[in-house]
């Protein structure tokens, strides 16, 4: 992918002051790394939501400071409880140069033959934590779920095909999907009190009465 780019201006507010700049659609961030000394810093909210959609936490953006522009990785954002709208957010600076890790989300495709039989799939992970020069980082991994063709079947981490110049910081084996068989639910049995059973006892013990006497008239 691209380097994709974003505008940033100094910050020099921090703590409540926060509140007014939120209003006027301005994010606050920080900006660090290895070599990189903590930086605060504003970029425009709506710019932001594009490039995060686009870049995830693992495509290089560039951002571009009054005097110069860094490369770097969104390294985390948060985002209000109520609203999920992105309230903060770390930029982490990276060596072009040195590889270095992120998180990348895992993209299920395909169709499971035993999802069509009735089972269910599950998956165990979501993203996996991956080795690369910066723009070798794959935006997403596609985890193919049409090799499980029984309940028996399951989807590893070496199962999963890397693109070249990306390696895999997680085991080879751990899980990332398998199919689970659909048990049916056992019916629970009627509770009965013991009211219900003196009831039906009472029943049977005036039925045969009933019997008795018709049989000498």
């Amino acid at each position: 992918m691209d380097k994709l780019t974003l505008k940033t201006e100094k910050r020099g507010v921090f703590g409540k002051s926060l509140g007014e700049a939120r209003k006027k659609g301005k994010l606050p961030c920080v900006l660090y790394g290895a070599k990189q000394e903590s930086t605060p810093l504003f970029v425009d909210l709506g710019e932001f939501k594009k490039v995060w959609k686009k870049a995830g936490e693992s495509a290089v953006i560039k951002l571009s400071l009054s005097t110069s522009s860094i490369d770097s990785l969104i390294y985390d954002v948060q985002t209000d409880p109520v609203s999920k709208e992105p309230v903060h957010a770390d930029f982490y600076a990276v060596d072009m140069t040195k590889k270095t890790t992120a998180v990348v989300p895992l993209e299920f495709v395909g169709e499971a033959q035993a999802i069509k039989l009735g089972g269910t799939l599950v998956k165990v992970i979501h993203e996996v934590e991956v080795e690369a020069l910066p723009l070798d980082l794959p935006h997403s991994l596609e985890a193919d779920v049409s090799v499980l063709k029984t309940v028996s079947d399951k989807i590893l981490i070496k199962d999963i095909k890397a693109p070249a110049g990306v390696e895999f910081l997680a085991e080879p084996e751990e899980m990332v999907a398998f199919v689970e068989e659909v048990k049916e639910e056992a019916v629970p049995e009627e509770e009965r009190t013991i009211e219900d059973i003196e009831a039906v006892s009472e029943k049977g013990v005036k039925e045969e009465e009933e019997e008795e006497g018709g049989e000498l008239t």
